[in-house]
């Protein structure tokens, strides 16, 4: 089972940061999942739609100014950090998921990966790009066809995993709150991996292992060394 670590090891540092991203890495992680936006022309590593829960700023970051981003405060003199500025540190040390989290995200997220590709290190089988936009990420697709999907979902679909093989995806990515044997087995039938947010306790890991499932995110990577 894949550990991939949440936002960075975010249960041990701000999460989405460049310390969480570092400390993941010093964890020995094998995979780091992070989230994207865009405003004002730039990829920022962040989760919420609004700023007040993990910065000292207010407001949807996605209405911010670049410069008012950079002055925020996202726990312990962190600061948010660009994708690229993320993608620099790790330097293809680790696979990178990267979830889109909205519109306007596909295509500077390809050209990014492409770039990293030629600067960084990173090779085509270090990179899962996700999202509940399903239709952003069949947008990020048509740009980036060689590269791994994971489609997201935060309930039990009723057709099963039949959306994810719909969207070509290579993994579902699914709540350990709803996911169960069945599910698990229809995404295997298909030929899709499994992979299960968030999951921080021993005891889910060894029931979701019990299912099957190919990998989890959690905020905790150091627990499942």
């Amino acid at each position: 089972m894949q550990i991939i670590a949440h936002r960075g090891a975010s249960g041990l540092a701000p999460e989405n940061t460049l310390r969480a991203m570092a400390l993941a890495i010093e964890l020995g992680a094998s995979a780091i999942e992070l989230d994207v936006q865009w405003a004002d022309g730039e990829l920022w590593v962040f989760h919420d739609r609004r700023l007040e829960r993990c910065t000292n700023g207010r407001g949807v970051l996605t209405d911010q100014s670049r410069a008012y981003i950079e002055s925020l405060d996202a726990g312990q003199g962190e600061q948010i950090p660009t994708l690229w500025q993320v993608m620099t540190l790790i330097a293809g040390r680790c696979e990178l998921h990267i979830e889109l989290k909205g519109p306007h995200t596909a295509e500077p997220v390809a050209a990014l990966t492409r770039r990293a590709e030629a600067e960084l290190g990173f090779r085509l089988a270090q990179w899962v790009v996700s999202s509940f936009h399903h239709p952003e990420l069949a947008r990020f697709a048509a740009l980036r066809p060689e590269l791994r999907l994971g489609a997201l979902t935060a309930n039990l679909p009723l057709q099963h995993a039949q959306f994810a093989e719909q969207l070509g995806a290579w993994s579902l990515n699914c709540d350990v709150d709803f996911v169960d044997a069945e599910l698990v087995a229809d995404a295997h039938r298909r030929g899709l991996k499994v992979l299960i947010y968030t999951v921080d306790e021993m005891s889910d890991r060894d029931t979701l292992a019990a299912m099957g499932v190919d990998g989890i995110f959690t905020n905790r990577p150091d627990r499942f060394k």
